[in-house]
This record gives C-alpha cells, sequence and structure tokens, in this order.
C-alpha cells in the first residue's frame, strides 16, 4: 500500500511536469517547427512496444515506389551522437537496432538517426537527393517538431485510456493528449475482432470528428536463418513437432510466443530487455540453455530485431550458428480498411509534397 501511494504521488508530480511542458508548446512559448515537406510522426506514449517499427515499415512500403522517402528516428540505444546516415554496413552500436533493421529491408530508402529532429530535417533536406516525404519514428512526444500527419499507436491489449502516468503505469504523458493525433491506430488486435468490440474501443477513445480510427494486426512471415549459410535445417515452413527456444529482446515477448504455441507445444523462453545489447556472456547462456534442451528436434527463434543484433555481433558459437532462426512480422488493417489509409496517406504526400506553402494551407489529416 505504502508503495502503490508513493508510485501515484511521483507519477502526479511527474504529471505536472508532463502538463507543464505540453502547455508551454500550447501557449507558443516552446515553438515548434514547420517545414515545407511532408513530415509522418508515427508514435505512441506508452513505454513498451505497440508496434511502432512495423507500421512505419508498412508506410514506408507504401510510399517507396512513389516518391523518395526517408526515415528519422533518434537511433535509441547507440553509442553515437548526432546526425548520421544508416548504411547497409552500419553497426547496431552506430545507429541502433531499428534503424539498421529498416535499411536492410528498404535499401532504398535514405534511413538516418539524429535525437534532435529540427536537426535532422535540416540535414535530410541538406542532402543532393532530398526527400520528398520524412517519416518520423517514435515522435509523438517530440513536439518541436509539426508534422503534417501525426499517427498515434495503442495496443490493443493495453489501450492508453485504461492506463496511468509513469512510473505508477507506463505512460509517458496522459491519455488526454491523443487530441493531437490525426490517426489513431489500435495495434495487435485479434484477427477476429467485432463490431462491437470495435464500437466499445471507439467510445473508450472519445474519437474526436477530425481524427482517423484504425484497426490492425500483426501477421507473421515464414521462419528465415539468422546465419542463412550455416543452418541445420535449411527449410522450417512449420514448427510443428520441434522444441522451440524463444529468445528476445524486446518491450513484449507473449505476443511472439502465443504465435508460436499454435505450432508447437514445447516453448522454452530467454527473455531480455527492449533493445538489449548482447554479450559474450548472454549468447554463452543462450547455446547453453538450447543444448540441455532434451529433444532431438530444436531451433531457436528470435525476432526481426534481434536478428540484426544478433548479425551485428562479432563470434557466436557453432550452436546459434547452427540453429537460430526469425521470424519477420508485418502489420495489417482489419475489414479492409487498409484501403481507406493508404488513400489519405498518399493523398497527404501527392498534395503536399511540393506545396511550399503546406502547412500556412492547413493541408492536414
Amino acid at each position: 500500500m505504502v508503495k502503490y501511494l508513493f508510485l501515484k504521488l511521483l507519477s502526479f508530480f511527474y504529471g505536472m511536469a508532463v502538463s507543464l511542458r505540453n502547455e508551454l508548446f500550447n501557449l507558443k512559448i516552446l515553438s515548434s517547427r514547420e517545414f515545407d515537406i511532408p513530415v509522418i510522426s508515427i508514435g505512441n506514449i506508452t513505454v513498451g512496444g505497440t508496434g511502432k517499427t512495423p507500421h512505419t515499415e508498412y508506410i514506408a512500403g507504401l510510399l517507396k515506389s512513389k516518391f523518395k522517402v526517408a526515415t528519422l528516428s533518434r537511433g535509441y540505444k547507440r553509442k553515437t551522437r548526432g546526425f548520421y546516415i544508416v548504411e547497409e554496413t552500419s553497426k547496431v552500436t552506430q545507429v541502433g537496432d531499428e534503424p539498421l533493421q529498416m535499411k536492410l529491408k528498404f535499401n532504398q530508402l535514405t534511413v538516418a538517426v539524429d535525437a534532435n529532429r529540427v536537426r535532422g530535417i535540416e540535414k535530410l533536406m541538406a542532402l543532393p537527393l532530398k526527400p520528398e516525404v520524412i517519416l518520423l519514428d517514435d515522435a509523438f512526444q517530440h513536439r518541436y517538431v509539426t508534422p503534417g500527419v501525426n499517427i498515434l499507436l495503442t495496443d490493443y491489449n493495453h489501450l492508453i485510456t485504461k492506463d496511468s502516468l509513469l512510473p505508477h503505469g507506463r505512460l509517458r504523458e496522459s491519455a488526454s493528449n491523443k487530441s493531437r493525433a490525426s490517426i489513431i491506430i489500435v495495434t495487435k488486435c485479434p484477427p477476429e475482432l467485432k463490431p462491437i468490440d470495435e464500437r466499445i474501443i471507439t467510445k473508450e477513445l472519445d474519437i474526436r470528428p477530425y481524427q482517423n480510427l484504425f484497426f490492425s494486426k500483426i501477421d507473421y512471415g515464414k521462419l528465415i536463418p539468422v546465419f542463412p549459410n550455416d543452418v541445420t535445417l535449411k527449410s522450417v515452413e512449420l514448427i510443428e513437432g520441434l522444441t522451440v527456444l524463444m529468445v528476445t529482446g524486446i518491450a513484449n515477448p507473449s505476443t511472439l510466443k502465443d504465435y508460436l504455441m499454435r505450432g508447437s507445444h514445447d516453448i522454452h523462453e530467454l527473455n531480455f530487455p527492449d533493445h538489449h545489447q548482447y554479450s559474450k556472456k548472454d549468447l554463452d547462456k543462450v547455446a547453453t540453455k538450447f543444448e540441455a534442451l532434451p529433444s532431438g528436434r530444436k531451433i531457436i527463434v528470435t525476432t526481426e530485431k534481434d536478428m540484426v543484433r544478433f548479425r551485428d555481433f562479432g563470434t557466436v558459437s557453432e550452436i546459434i550458428h547452427k540453429n537460430m532462426y526469425y521470424i519477420p512480422l508485418k502489420i495489417s488493417f482489419l475489414n479492409n480498411a487498409g484501403k481507406e489509409f493508404d488513400q489519405k496517406i498518399l493523398k497527404y504526400v501527392s498534395e503536399n509534397k511540393s506545396n511550399f506553402n503546406l502547412y500556412s494551407k492547413g493541408n492536414r489529416i
């Protein structure tokens, strides 16, 4: 009880500080920069994974064939500072795991990192091949930039309206600030979400007339070897009958575990913190636990984000080389709403990519 009251008190003071900061932006005492280029922000107000990276990848995939696309994030947990262009040969320690994952998946994109988003956009616009649209990853709270489209993600299993502020809860700011979003996406929904459930969530989130609400789900792909030249099982179409060691360094591994349990009833876990930088000791722990599994037919399964970190590691044991796979994921929208979402994004970028009076004309969605 004492701990509960203490956390609630800390949350109260934290909320006051965040509210003061937001009010300074609302009163324009702190300034927010507008740019002469379409800017789409994808973010959340929750600590933990809501699916920012796959949703950013979805939008990048939608736009890449029609426009010059750049993505900009802070490069969480990288050891470099300032503005940095991500190359396919970059290291996780230089740029962060998610930006490197994005570059490896979409090598034609300009992927950059900079904790200062204003400076990052200025640097991108100064490049010889200037982008026509910029995607800001995890920038809902970064109010020094005013995006044309502000997308807020909230996990179906942990709606922001049912959560509380840090440190008592997981919110980085009050759920009422969802009013800044032009699009809200409820992520990680069950595929069979019923219309009545959608109506309940719509009412719970108190969607405003100017806001668009979408529901998305995670679609997992086929297992892919992390080290394709060395694997014991060259093709793993199904995990049925296999013993699985699930190794993750993500905020919420339960969704992946639930999916894997559809195919295998023998799942073992080794979970590390989100964005974990693996050490030799960690890899030894993975190898030891895998070797101890009694089954003869067994594999190691990790996430796409973790795959980037494992490949980036210098020396990996033969056991991991031969037995580790990652499972790619993407998102799709429920109730055939993907077409509507695509049209809104494409319309916004098409109408505003050359409009140097973009924001003064109010062409946001």
